[in-house]
């Protein structure tokens, strides 16, 4: 793996934090963090594209 696909020890130290927080859920509890979790990867899914988008000025309209 190349180290820009490595993790840095501070996100090593989040993802450790981040174990700890959730096995403390209950069942309920982590089934509704991860739906959660989920949409937000979806929302910045679409800002990274609509980012991309107006950066290669491809979201204007034909002639602008």
């Amino acid at each position: 793996m190349s180290n820009s696909m490595e993790l840095s020890l501070e996100q090593k130290f989040n993802i450790r934090s981040f174990e700890s927080q959730v096995k403390g859920m209950s069942h309920e509890q982590a089934q509704d963090f991860l739906v959660k979790l989920y949409e937000q990867m979806l929302i910045k899914d679409n800002m990274y594209q609509n980012f991309i988008r107006h950066q290669w000025g491809i979201d204007s309209p034909p002639g602008a």
